[in-house]
């Protein structure tokens, strides 16, 4: 290749991170929070990915929300339908933004994750929502919103229980402690005491590479979270701590998402790694896979920062809420997440 022509396609690979630079809060601006949200406020809900097919999946999670001490206040558009999704991407973008400019409503969670969300992503008022910070939450397919909205805003989102989500005991004080009850929070896996056994076989910690480490979160899904990459709404991973989760991928897809992260440069900046459950993550048909250990070890070992597995995020039912862009320390060997400032005001 000329010297000319290398000298021009290096100068636009750089041109592009530059301009969103520009664009969106750099890792080093101070996070924008959002107020915590009280017993009495008003909650948003919106369906910004997969249709409620059933009347009483609803019912049932706004009584949740309501038991929360919450009033709900349903999108237009929450039961609406078009093929898998919760209406059209614009009558989905509309109910966010909806929300987002309404006064009554403190803060905004998902009725439910599925897919979607990309289809919306370019379509949210960024501007509107710098200007009206308020609590965001969901996860799953929600992974591109929380990450984008605190890309493009500065932010702090949430990775926690969508609204249909089974609303237990550890689900319920971790989300009161860090969102409403503004707690520089400590967040571990629940305590597990064998019944009949002499080690405990759930909520395990694995260190993969011990130490401790601080930065910013980021993450959630791993397969939504690659979608993203290239794009003005990936996650800025500059000395980040990175969470990851998935359910029902086959190894070959996990190790293919990851590469996609290796080779958009993400992982080589990232301070420390967060793994939380890899759910019906399996094999798939052919002549063999590598273990989800391998493939961990593959892409996590060379960098030489903290790692750990089994973090209680994910498609589980007792799940962390996790707040992506807050600034937080992370322990590899007792595998805790501690927060070093509140995440709401």
């Amino acid at each position: 290749m000329p010297a000319s022509r290398r000298r021009l396609l290096q100068l636009a690979a750089t041109a592009l991170p530059a301009a969103a630079a520009q664009a969106t809060p750099s890792a080093a601006t101070a996070p924008l929070r959002a107020p915590r949200l009280r017993p009495g406020d008003t909650l948003g809900l919106v369906s910004p990915a997969n249709a409620t097919f059933e009347r009483e999946p609803l019912r049932m999670a706004i009584e949740s929300l309501q038991a929360l001490g919450f009033k709900v206040k349903p999108g237009a558009f929450v039961a609406a339908r078009r093929g898998p999704f919760a209406g059209t991407d614009e009558q989905r973008a509309a109910d966010l933004n909806a929300m987002f400019a309404d006064d009554s409503v403190a803060g905004i969670l998902a009725m439910t994750g599925g897919s979607g969300c990309n289809r919306i992503v370019d379509k949210l008022d960024y501007d509107l929502i710098r200007r009206t910070p308020k609590f965001f939450g969901g996860f799953s397919d929600l992974t591109s919103l929380v990450n984008a909205i605190h890309r493009r805003t500065g932010l702090v989102t949430f990775h926690s229980p969508v609204a249909a989500s089974e609303w237990n005991d550890y689900s319920v004080q971790g989300f009161k402690a860090v969102v409403m009850n503004a707690e520089a929070a400590v967040l571990r896996n629940p305590a597990v005491r064998p019944a009949d056994d002499l080690v405990a076989r759930e909520e395990r910690i694995a260190t993969i590479r011990p130490g401790r480490a601080q930065g910013r979160l980021v993450g959630g899904n791993l397969t939504v979270l690659a979608s993203l990459a290239g794009t003005p709404y990936f996650p800025d991973c500059r000395g980040a701590l990175l969470f990851l989760e998935d359910v029902n991928e086959y190894i070959y897809r996990i190790d293919r998402c990851l590469s996609t992260l290796r080779l958009a440069g993400a992982l080589d900046q990232l301070a420390g790694v967060v793994l939380g459950r890899f759910t019906k993550c399996e094999p798939g048909e052919g002549y063999g896979s590598l273990t989800l250990d391998e493939v961990f070890d593959d892409y996590f070992l060379p960098l030489g920062v903290p790692v750990f597995r089994g973090a209680a995020i994910g498609h589980i039912r007792r799940k962390m809420t996790v707040p992506v862009g807050a600034l937080a320390e992370m322990d590899a060997q007792t595998g805790t997440i501690r927060l070093l400032a509140p995440a709401v005001t």
